[in-house]
């Protein structure tokens, strides 16, 4: 090989390596530079995608401006491009594309937010869960029976099995999955509570104290009350008194319950209606907070045996069935 020929052939390679080294520059520099926004735009990465599906989306929507440096990436470093998160992410005009794919890994995904109240039914939460935004709807043709099947507890009565709180959730989480959190969180609430439990309580395991503790929910929402409410119920157990508490009666009539309860309806014979049955009902009629949980397990002591609403949210306390005619002579018949 001549001189010439040499001189030509080192051009040829340094030509090449400069080029290579510019594309290499210019590719890098496309990871490095903002993304195609100039607002802040919502990107959903569906469940189950693979990383060219979702490069091929972002470039779709004119997130990014060409999706091949990120299938370059994908090919010269894999473990760059793997753990992509499902789910909405938030996305801001200044965000670069190496920070795109960092924020598609991360857990910054957009959360959203459901409450169950304290006292609500089973059929509550459940209306509650098909009513909430970007919650993906498995259990909406299942029966109640299947729900629980489906959450290891068969053979169970859904009421009260399922602990009210606020959950938080993302695009595409089921609302199994926010039923089973909820009920996972019931049973270990009820597990720790009835753990701790008084001495010689007339309850003889925790489904018992769950019930309990959904009357006492239901009859009152004064925390300073729930375990006074819980003392009469636990004094006329022990007494073989019937529990005699109007929200019994009003999950026994179910969907007939109209707003108000009659001599009639306190009369009817039902499973619920604490009026003409002894003892406890056979399931919780309402999902008690961890407040009444406590306060059935461990009742205030106080002779009591009987309360009325005063028409403020509070309760008037009596010892006697005279001094309790009298506060319902005084709070109720008077005030109608």
């Amino acid at each position: 090989m001549n001189m010439r020929r040499l001189k030509l052939l080192i051009a040829l390679v340094l030509l090449a390596a400069l080029a290579l080294a510019g594309a290499y520059y210019y590719w890098q520099m496309q990871l490095d530079s903002p993304i195609a926004i100039d607002e802040e735009t919502v990107f959903e990465v569906p469940r189950g995608a693979a990383f060219t599906q979702v490069v091929g989306d972002l470039e779709a929507e004119g997130i990014i401006a060409a999706a091949w440096p990120y299938r370059l990436l994908a090919r010269v470093s894999p473990g760059s491009t793997r753990g992509l998160r499902a789910g909405e992410f938030a996305l801001s005009p200044d965000m670069t594309g190496r920070a795109l794919l960092a924020k598609l890994s991360s857990d910054e995904v957009i959360t959203y937010r459901l409450t169950i109240p304290e006292g609500w039914t089973f059929q509550q939460m459940r209306e509650l869960l098909r009513r909430s935004p970007k919650l993906e709807q498995d259990t909406e043709s299942m029966s109640d029976a299947e729900i629980m099947a489906a959450l290891g507890d068969p053979d169970t009565h859904p009421e009260g099995q399922f602990f009210p709180d606020t959950y938080r959730y993302h695009k595409g989480i089921s609302d199994l999955e926010v039923l089973r959190r909820a009920h996972r969180r019931m049973q270990q609430t009820l597990e720790r509570v009835w753990d701790e439990r008084d001495d010689d309580l007339p309850l003889d395991s925790p489904y018992e104290a769950l019930i309990l503790a959904s009357l006492i929910e239901r009859e009152t929402g004064l925390a300073a009350e729930r375990r006074e409410i819980a003392g009469v119920f636990v004094r006329r157990l022990q007494r073989g008194m019937r529990l005699q508490t109007d929200p019994t009666v009003i999950y026994g009539m179910g969907d007939s319950y109209v707003g108000n309860i009659t001599r009639a309806d306190l009369r009817r014979q039902n499973a619920y209606n604490t009026y003409v049955i002894d003892g406890l009902p056979p399931t919780p009629i309402a999902m008690p907070g961890e407040g009444a949980l406590e306060a059935a397990v461990h009742p205030a002591a106080g002779n009591a045996l009987y309360f009325v609403a005063r028409g403020d949210g509070s309760h008037q306390f009596s010892r006697t069935l005279q001094e309790h005619n009298a506060a319902v002579r005084r709070f109720i018949l008077n005030r109608q």
